[in-house]
């Protein structure tokens, strides 16, 4: 009788699982229509009372954010004349200290680790640096960011090469650069997917400064099966 129930219970849990996974990946990229890749490292997030970007630079409109997260100070991440087309009066900017010296307004600097909240949205700043070469150094401080909106965590990787870190990062929807040179390479940011394991990723990184789209499609071409991966268009 207890090994029929067993095997039962197995048939069922089989039958079941693939519909709740399928159900959470739909729910993630059904939210991942309210992210806007606006080029570079730029994502414009929208969640129900809420505007996000990220890393503005080489902004084509104007907009009014609520928050505006910026990973470190390099000239295409932390751009003053960007972040002034998207600042209003109540616009809170998180980032590094370095990059706050550039900024004027409702700042709050972060270093990796800290975690504060903001118009109800919870922040986490972690490490972002390279392994391998010298552009983003540990010692600067700077950060990626992990943000809830909808009840999704989204992981904004910043300039980062594969790091050790990842493997404790728990993401819903991860935004990673896939150009190589400056931050990590397709191949490498199929690893780093693969030790966050998120639902969704979303390549990012490419096709501006440095890196193509064929970036990109080597970065799905590497998770396929394995990560749900959706390549925005530009916006």
């Amino acid at each position: 009788m207890q090994k029929s129930i067993f095997f039962f219970s197995i048939l069922i849990l089989a039958f079941i699982t693939p519909f709740a996974v399928n159900a959470e990946v739909k729910e993630v990229s059904a939210m991942a229509k309210d992210i806007h890749w606006l080029g570079h490292d730029t994502f414009k997030i929208t969640g129900e009372k809420i505007i996000i970007y990220t890393d503005p630079f080489r902004i084509k409109k104007k907009d009014t954010a609520d928050i505006i997260l910026i990973t470190h100070e390099h000239y295409d991440h932390c751009s003053p004349e960007d972040v002034a087309k998207l600042q209003g009066p109540d616009t809170a900017i998180i980032t590094t200290s370095d990059c706050a010296k550039k900024l004027s307004g409702n700042i709050k600097t972060v270093k990796p680790g800290d975690k504060i909240t903001i118009a109800g949205v919870g922040i986490e700043a972690v490490p972002a640096y390279n392994t391998n070469k010298q552009f983003h150094t540990k010692d600067k401080g700077w950060v990626g960011y992990i943000f809830s909106v909808k009840g999704q965590r989204i992981y904004l990787a910043g300039d980062t090469d594969y790091i050790p870190e990842m493997k404790t990062f728990k993401a819903d929807i991860a935004l990673l650069p896939v150009s190589g040179t400056y931050v990590m390479t397709a191949g490498e940011a199929v690893k780093a997917a693969l030790d966050i394991k998120p639902k969704l990723a979303i390549p990012m990184h490419y096709a501006s400064i440095v890196g193509t789209k064929d970036d990109a499609r080597q970065f799905a071409e590497g998770l396929k099966g394995k990560v749900e991966v959706e390549i925005l268009k530009e916006e």
